[in-house]
C-alpha cells in the first residue's frame, strides 16, 4: 500500500487528493492482508413501517470486512424496493439483497446514489444486473471520468482484493438528475434534493415525506468525527439548514447509526465544520504555519469522538487550504 501511495502521490495535484481519500483506507490495510477474508455480518435493522437500513461495521475498509464501512437503506412499496447507496463491494451488495429477500419477494427497481465514493458505489453493478436503474446527480459524471476515479479503483483492487477485482467497474446513473425531483414508486413518494457541493459535488438527500424519514448519505455522520477531504465545508453547512428543513422524525446517516435526535446530530456535524472553518481561517489570514496552527487549537470538544485521531488532523489541514483559497 505504501508504494501504491507513493506512486499515487507524486507531486500531482489531483493524486494528492486520491491519495488523501485513500488514508481514510490505509490505516488498518497493513493488519487486514494477513487477515483471512471473511463474511461480515450484517442484519437488516427496521427504520419506520417500510424503510430498513444496513449499518457499516468499521470506520476504515479492509480485505476482511469486504470495505463494508458506509450505510445503505431500502424501501418497500407495492411496486418493488428502493434502494439507497449500494455499499462498497459487489459482495456486500448481494448480501444486502440477501436481506431484502428477507422482507420481501418484490424486487429492487431503483437505486438511489447519495455520491459516488466507493464504499457507497462499488457495489452498484449486482443491482445494475438485477435490473435496478440507478439515479444520481449529475455533478458525478465529472468524478467518473476523472483519474482520481480510475486510480482509486485501481488501489482498491490491489488493497481489498478479493471483493475488488478486475470485474469491479464504475457504474454511471441510468437517469442524472440536476435539480430537486420526486420519484414515486408504487403510491410512495420520495423527494430527491441535491445538496452540494458539500461532501462531494454531487452530494443528494433522499426524503420519505409519508414516514418522516431522512436518508442523509455522508451529510450527517453521527456521534463521530466527519471526513472532510476536499469538501467544500461552507457550503456543506448550508447544505446541514436544508436538512433540518426536513423536519425529519428519523435520520439515516452515511456511517453509524439512525439518529433519532435529528436537529442534535446535525448540529454536531454543521458546529464542527464552523469551527474548523473558523480556527483555520483564522491562521490562514494570520499567516501561522499549519502546524502551529493545529498545536494551539482547542480540539477538546471533539478529540472524544470515534476517527478523531484518523481524520481530524486531515481535516483541519484541509480547511486550511480551502480557507487559504478563499482568501484570495
Amino acid at each position: 500500500m505504501h508504494a501504491t501511495m507513493r506512486r499515487l502521490m507524486n507531486g500531482n495535484p489531483i493524486r494528492l487528493a486520491l491519495a488523501s481519500v485513500l488514508l481514510c483506507v490505509a490505516a488498518n490495510v497493513a493488519t487486514a492482508q494477513n487477515t483471512p477474508p471473511s463474511r461480515p455480518d450484517m442484519q437488516a435493522v427496521k427504520v419506520s413501517a417500510s424503510s430498513w437500513y444496513v449499518e457499516g461495521l468499521s470506520a476504515l475498509g479492509s480485505r476482511a470486512n469486504q470495505n463494508f464501512i458506509s450505510n445503505a437503506a431500502f424501501v418497500v412499496t407495492p411496486a418493488g424496493v428502493v434502494v439507497i447507496d449500494a455499499l462498497g463491494s459487489p459482495a456486500l451488495a448481494d448480501r444486502l439483497m440477501e436481506e431484502i429477500r428477507k422482507v420481501t419477494p418484490l424486487p429492487v427497481t431503483h437505486v438511489l446514489v447519495t455520491h459516488y465514493h466507493a464504499d457507497h458505489i462499488y457495489g452498484l453493478q449486482s443491482f445494475k444486473a438485477k435490473g435496478a436503474r440507478i439515479i444520481a446527480h449529475t455533478a458525478a459524471r465529472e468524478y467518473l471520468n476523472s483519474d482520481t476515479a480510475r486510480l482509486r479503483l485501481i488501489a482498491s483492487r490491489q488493497d481489498l482484493a478479493p471483493w475488488i477485482d478486475g470485474s469491479t467497474q464504475l457504474v454511471p446513473a441510468d437517469q442524472w438528475i440536476d435539480g430537486p425531483t420526486e420519484l414515486v414508486v408504487g403510491g410512495v413518494r420520495f423527494v430527491l434534493q441535491p445538496v452540494g457541493p458539500s461532501h462531494t459535488p454531487e452530494d443528494l438527500v433522499v426524503y420519505l415525506p409519508s414516514e418522516r424519514v431522512l436518508f442523509a448519505g455522508d451529510l450527517v455522520f453521527r456521534s463521530r468525527i466527519p471526513f472532510v477531504g476536499q469538501a467544500d465545508s461552507g457550503h456543506w453547512i448550508k447544505a446541514l439548514d436544508t436538512l433540518l428543513a426536513f423536519d425529519a422524525l428519523v435520520v439515516v446517516p452515511g456511517h453509524g447509526p439512525l439518529s433519532s435526535e435529528a436537529r442534535k446530530d446535525m448540529e454536531l456535524t454543521r458546529d464542527y465544520l464552523v469551527y474548523l472553518r473558523s480556527s483555520m481561517g483564522q491562521a490562514a489570514k494570520n499567516m501561522e504555519p499549519f502546524d502551529d496552527a493545529y498545536k494551539a487549537t482547542d480540539w477538546m470538544r471533539y478529540e472524544h469522538l470515534p476517527l478523531f485521531r484518523a481524520a481530524n488532523r486531515m481535516n483541519a489541514y484541509n480547511t486550511y487550504l480551502l480557507m487559504e483559497k478563499e482568501a484570495q
